[in-house]
């Protein structure tokens, strides 16, 4: 099972890469990236898991190397974490999905140029015996106010991720405090996360683009979707280099532009169409945050 998983995922990761590169090798042959080489080419991208998960970034940072020249450094982990790296200027940009936790760092001054780049959103999943009765809840926090109360098993990301943050704004209006053998933190990324909660035949929440690229390896089902309470938002923000010295400023705003600029969109747009049948995000650069969902 597990051989069978990995060289499914090693295909998967091939074929991404093999379009990423013939992306890069059509920008060179082309000469949009006909341009002197950044004096500081390293930009340090600190992000969550669920971009590199998807696949996403195996396309979009190819891309952005070819147009300008800089080598990104990407750094994996829940958005809490990536924006504690920020918060000390321990990178040069950010690319998140909490965006409380987002205005708190640039109220700071820790971050600057912070820009609306796309949307997905949350799923509750689980096994299709599905023994807490989520299927058919009208919102989140009822489907969580059924898994507490069945003391169902539930895989919490336990690490401040994004995910976590809205994981328990979820448990907070359904009124419980999780917690005892039913309730287990992983402590892991999104796709290690859904893989434990696969093993456990419990509940998780989700991004949906995680879910989607990792489905076909999952013994797990959507339950719920589509509560206004599960959009899931990511800006891009580059770090202050009046705080922080040695923060990369022009890679970073580089970074935050590339991000945002109309083919850049048009990719993020189709990414994952042709795997899995839809998109794993929506483009929302230049929209209000308040339209999305609607």
């Amino acid at each position: 099972m597990l051989r069978t998983k990995a060289s499914v995922s090693c295909r998967t990761r091939f074929r991404r890469l093999s379009l990423a590169l013939l992306t890069s090798l059509l920008v060179t042959v082309y000469g949009v990236a006909a341009m002197a080489a950044p004096a500081n080419r390293v930009v340090i991208l600190a992000t969550t898991t669920s971009t590199q998960d998807s696949g996403l970034l195996d396309v979009l940072v190819p891309m952005f190397e070819s147009q300008t020249g800089y080598v990104v450094k990407t750094i994996a982990v829940g958005t809490g974490q990536a924006l504690a790296l920020g918060a000390r200027g321990e990178a040069d940009v950010l690319l998140c999905h909490a965006p409380e936790a987002e205005m708190e760092l640039v109220a700071s001054g820790a971050v600057t140029h912070r820009r609306l780049v796309m949307h997905n959103d949350f799923v509750v999943v689980g096994w299709a015996d599905d023994p807490a009765r989520v299927r058919g809840s009208k919102s989140a926090a009822e489907a969580f106010a059924r898994i507490g109360t069945a003391q169902a098993v539930f895989v919490s990301r336990g690490d401040d991720s994004g995910t976590h943050k809205k994981e328990m704004q979820i448990w907070s209006k359904a009124g419980i405090t999780p917690g005892g053998r039913w309730y287990q933190e992983a402590g892991a990324g999104m796709g290690q996360t859904l893989n434990i909660t696969s093993e456990k035949r419990g509940y998780t929440l989700t991004d949906r683009a995680t879910y989607l690229a990792l489905r076909k390896y999952l013994g797990l089902e959507i339950l719920v979707e589509g509560d206004p309470e599960l959009l899931n938002v990511y800006h891009v923000m580059a770090v202050n280099p009046e705080k922080f010295k040695k923060v990369n400023e022009p890679g970073a705003l580089a970074f935050v532009d590339f991000m945002v600029a109309p083919k850049t969109q048009e990719v993020i747009a189709s990414f994952g169409i042709e795997d899995y049948g839809e998109p794993l995000f929506f483009a929302d650069a230049g929209k209000r945050e308040e339209d999305l969902g609607r």
